[in-house]
């Protein structure tokens, strides 16, 4: 197999990649979902069991709930005040229906279309439904269908402050609180439940908490770079578990449901919700479908027996925010692995280390993405220069082979012979130039992730049009320079003795760089500053091959 072969190999590897990409993603996706009414409260779909506590609210198994005292249903309440929260970090929306957390539009980072507005990671509206919901299970204990009320409907954090607190309270029933608290410069948003038990009988209590939202993508995700968006698992013992959408329809349950630690969340491109229940304590983890095309992931704690006119406090942290690896491994184990790299983690973690590393002392993500090329380039020199040594050789017994083809003509099987006795004469291995840039395919695919999966790289500007190397060149220069680097190394490899694959690698050029055009820009640098080092390489190494054989001297 000689270089050209290769590329074609290369171009393929890659388009059966984004296939399946493509593929899991199309299948972890729901059909369309339905349009949802902006006035109505997303609610999950009862459970099998017969002890069902209310309209919409899961019940707890048999694992952590002995003899449930199911409460009376719970009518849906449809619209609900909104109460407004500002902090350093978000503009939020908690609604007094259900207490729901409805909208969070994150201040530090612009939006996916539009830079000049936040972007908006929960939402509840027609167009589409993410929120996060709580309440807890129990007879006469509220849930995300209770009524609240707050003191007022705008809070701000001061600037002196380091947390706010919202507080709402219960109308009717048990004597209950919930209160949000929103600290300074963190994305973690502390729910708790007050109750008080104001029943003359003892009440078994637990807690829920849940994201729920719609299978739609969220804003910008294309096919050309498809991204994973729906549920996630994670627990010490199975470790990190992907739950697509498909896969809660069907009812699949490929992760623990009880256990003493772990975390639940719904991931997108770039961005995660998650529920952090604090290690050691009894959970449950649960995913369903629930009405009006929407999803559910949760988990559910217990409280004990509360007796009469006894009280407790059940609190659950909720990250929402960026996938900032370091920072989500500091709050939860695991939580890092939001941060999904696939089956070349192993390769794509350390790359991503050291750009990080490098961006620490340059400051600009294109610059590092210049200088880690660099360094990968180094670190396979001897692989590249044993592949080019192979492709000179071929290069300089070029001539011989055009007269191989013109002396068998059609006869390919006594060309293909009489081609093996050259390259056993000439000591060449076709395979030579193949294999050391074969290996070099990992890495590529994997800094691929990297690149598009690193929040870090979100809106990250370069120099002059680039403005964000997460997304594809918007005047496709860089895709350009690309090709016609690629038409400078067609133009360094010897010719096919194949007319039909000569004609292939001309045109390949052309066609990589539209492939390109849907890639990210931080990618295409990548792969313009490796067509740069291979050219200068393999022109070095040419140059000085073609030299040494005209000074050898011919045998008498």
């Amino acid at each position: 197999m000689d270089s050209q072969r290769l590329v074609l190999f290369f171009v393929f590897t890659m388009s059966v990649f984004l296939l399946y990409e493509s593929w899991q993603r199309d299948h972890q996706q729901s059909p369309t979902a339905a349009a949802v009414s902006a006035s109505v409260t997303p609610t999950p779909t009862p459970g099998a069991s017969p002890a069902q506590p209310a309209a919409g609210v899961p019940a707890p198994s048999a694992a952590l709930l002995q003899n449930p005292a199911a409460p009376p249903t719970v009518a849906a309440s449809s619209g609900g005040q909104i109460i407004k929260v500002e902090t350093d970090l978000y503009h939020a929306e908690i609604s007094t229906s259900g207490g729901d957390l409805v909208r969070l539009e994150l201040l530090k980072h612009g939006g996916t279309l539009d830079r000049t507005k936040n972007f908006v990671l929960f939402s509840r509206s027609a167009e589409h439904v993410y929120i996060a919901q709580s309440g807890l299970i129990g007879s006469n204990l509220p849930n995300h269908q209770t009524a609240y009320t707050a003191q007022a409907t705008e809070y701000k954090l001061a600037d002196a402050a380091a947390d706010l607190e919202i507080r709402l309270e219960a109308t009717g029933g048990a004597k209950a609180a919930k209160t949000y608290r929103f600290r300074r410069n963190s994305y973690v948003i502390d729910v708790a439940h007050e109750v008080t038990n104001t029943s003359a009988v003892p009440v078994d209590a637990f807690a829920y908490f849940q994201l729920v939202r719609d299978s739609k993508p969220p804003e910008g995700d294309s096919a050309m770079v498809p991204t994973y968006t729906g549920a996630a698992v994670y627990t010490e013992k199975d470790k990190f578990q992907k739950v697509a959408f498909g896969d809660i329809e069907k009812g699949k349950v490929p992760y623990p449901k009880n256990g003493n630690d772990g975390w639940i969340g719904m991931l997108q491109h770039y961005f995660l919700g998650a529920w952090l229940p604090k290690q050691g304590t009894p959970r449950e983890f649960y995913t369903r479908q629930v009405p009006q095309g929407l999803y559910a992931a949760g988990v559910i704690i217990p409280a004990g027996t509360l007796a009469p006119g006894a009280s407790t406090t059940l609190a659950m942290p909720l990250y929402a925010g960026p996938q900032e690896q370091e920072k989500l491994a500091a709050l939860a184990p695991g939580l890092d692995l939001a941060v999904d790299y696939g089956w070349l983690t192993v390769i794509a973690a350390p790359l991503f280390w050291v750009l990080q590393w490098i961006h620490g002392w340059t400051g600009n993500w294109g610059v590092a993405i210049i200088i880690l090329t660099i360094f990968i380039k180094l670190a396979f020199y001897p692989l590249s220069e044993a592949s080019y040594r192979s492709m000179a050789k071929m290069r300089i017994v070029a001539p011989k082979l055009q007269r191989l083809k013109d002396q068998y003509g059609n006869d390919r099987q006594r060309m293909q012979q009489a081609m093996m006795e050259l390259y056993k004469t000439e000591k060449i291995n076709p395979l030579g130039g193949c294999l050391p840039i074969v290996v070099q395919i990992p890495v590529f695919i994997a800094l691929y992730w990297v690149l598009l999966g690193s929040v870090e790289m979100r809106q990250a500007p370069f120099a002059l049009w680039i403005k964000d190397l997460s997304v594809a060149d918007p005047y496709y220069i860089l895709p350009i320079l690309m090709g016609a680097t690629m038409i400078i190394q067609t133009r360094l490899n010897p010719e096919p003795p194949d007319p039909v694959q000569a004609k292939v690698m001309k045109i390949m050029p052309i066609a990589f760089s539209i492939f390109f055009f849907f890639f990210p820009a931080g990618l295409v640098l990548y792969w313009l500053v490796n067509n740069i080092l291979s050219i200068a390489q393999q022109w070095h190494i040419t140059r000085a091959m073609e030299r040494a054989t005209k000074q050898v001297k011919p045998k008498a």
